[in-house]
């Protein structure tokens, strides 16, 4: 079982799913994963086939189909910007009570992110973001038709955010339909995201909080090097083909390759002590999407593309729970990550504000 950053709490372990597991305990950097895939965690290797070709609309999850077409790319744009346009007014108002924070994370810091944002969208609206939402086709049409007949603005004192206005500003059905599409994906990113950064954060510094003091200097930094250690683009899949033929001699052109970021930040041949959570490593860095070995965030063509609200966001989020004394609660010895797209500590917390 494989420790990873020393938390100061040294008794406390992270137990990662068994698939994850067996990818961390490889000493090989280009390894079978099975008959049609390859694993790839050497840092020139990924460049090379990062260099390969442009990523296709179908590697992207903001170009998946809705409502029966694929995303146009003005579409994807209009929605990122509208996305950071609510993002930067909704941090410049105040955070709900830290009591919201309470609870299971990073759960709770979701829903506590979706109230902060987006909660003057109407009811239908804000329904679109909700997990149990969006895993049930049936619940999902009921709440895309509602949408379409609920034309109040939201209160508490803002208008409807840029992405409802999306929807309501729609010109016909498959329009709406995937104006829907992409406030329920930019949401559902942004908020899972930054949930996941914070609490994978709020963990490394120590569940007990003797680290805090200290790190709290330079969040930034913490941020950074908790990207460093469970990076949201923990694996990044690209679909084979000539391009990727010959770069490696595993790599046949049948086969398809998963880049691991995941195991390129641990690797001790990129980094010193890559167990250790260490923020001051980023210390004087001005670009740390630039430092080798390095990607939290994938790469240029097939980046998260709310990465820059992101790391903002997840800092604003991590003052408010320092500054409400937000404790971590780890009963057991281990605290276990789940597979899933974005790796995150679970925990139970509770302010002491």
């Amino acid at each position: 079982m494989e420790e990873t950053a020393a938390a100061p709490d040294r008794g406390h372990s992270i137990v990662y799913a068994p698939r994850i597991q067996d990818l961390l305990s490889r000493e090989e950097k280009v390894f079978r994963i099975d008959a049609t895939t390859v694993g790839v965690s050497r840092s020139d290797l990924i460049s090379e086939v990062v260099a390969a070709r442009p990523v296709l609309s179908t590697e992207r999850s903001v170009y998946k189909p809705a409502a029966g077409a694929v995303i146009p790319h003005d579409s994807a744009t209009r929605t990122i910007r509208a996305l950071g346009q609510d993002v930067m007014e909704g941090i410049r108002t105040p955070p709900p009570p830290a009591r919201g924070l309470n609870g299971a994370w990073p759960y709770a810091a979701t829903s506590y992110l979706r109230q902060w944002l987006f909660a003057s969208d109407p009811l239908p609206v804000s329904l679109l973001s909700k997990r149990g939402i969006t895993r049930s086709p049936a619940l999902s049409r009921i709440v895309d038709r509602a949408v379409t007949v609920w034309p109040e603005p939201g209160g508490g004192g803002r208008g409807r955010t840029a992405l409802a206005e999306q929807i309501r500003s729609a010109s016909d059905a498959q329009e709406r339909g995937q104006a829907i599409a992409m406030y329920r994906r930019a949401t559902a990113t942004l908020c899972d995201g930054v949930a996941a950064l914070t609490g994978n954060a709020l963990w490394l510094m120590g569940p007990g909080g003797r680290a805090r003091g200290a790190a709290r200097a330079d969040l930034t930094a913490v941020l950074w090097e908790t990207l460093r250690l469970l990076p949201p683009a923990w694996m990044l899949y690209r679909t084979g083909g000539d391009a990727y033929a010959g770069l490696h001699p595993e790599i046949r052109r049948e086969d398809n390759v998963a880049l691991f970021p995941l195991l390129m930040h641990r690797h001790p041949d990129y980094w010193p002590e890559p167990m250790d959570f260490r923020p001051e490593r980023w210390a004087g860095v001005p670009d740390p999407e630039k430092t080798p070995a390095y990607m939290p965030f994938g790469f240029d063509g097939a980046r998260c593309w709310a990465k820059h609200l992101v790391v903002p966001l997840a800092e604003r989020l991590l003052t408010v729970a320092l500054d409400n004394r937000l404790a971590v609660r780890v009963p057991e010895q281990e605290t276990h990550v789940p597979l899933r797209s974005l790796l995150s500590v679970r925990f139970n917390a509770e302010s002491g504000a």
